[in-house]
């Protein structure tokens, strides 16, 4: 048994088992059996399910991520690294003269 069920088990035994032994009396041994048993369920729920290695809190987050709070159709946008080489050069990278000793360097003397 892990620490995470141990946990849950012992909120889920004192949640339920006193309110059995309080209820039995005025609602009847049956009734107070099946509302303990529907008090302590999530409990369990929480201390046993896991789904593809997540726990139950992370799947019902992911859950109402998806359904409520994130938009229902996500569009396919891409961001296109190389575009800028597809277009034409807006400002030219070097001054391009009529001069052919333009980018050339003096010799020092």
């Amino acid at each position: 048994m892990t620490k995470r069920q141990l946990i849950c088990f012992s909120i889920a035994g004192g949640i339920g088992i006193p309110f059995y032994l309080f209820t039995r009396s005025h609602i009847g041994n049956s009734t107070a059996l099946f509302l303990m048993i529907g008090l302590m369920m999530p409990c369990f729920l929480f201390a046993m399910f896991e789904k593809d290695g997540l726990p139950f809190e992370k799947v019902l987050r992911n859950i109402i991520r998806t359904r409520f709070l994130l938009p229902k159709v996500r569009p396919y946008k891409t961001d296109n690294f190389y575009a800028f080489l597809s277009r034409k050069e807006e400002h030219p990278i070097a001054d391009q003269s009529k001069d052919s000793k333009a980018g050339r360097r003096k010799k020092a003397s």
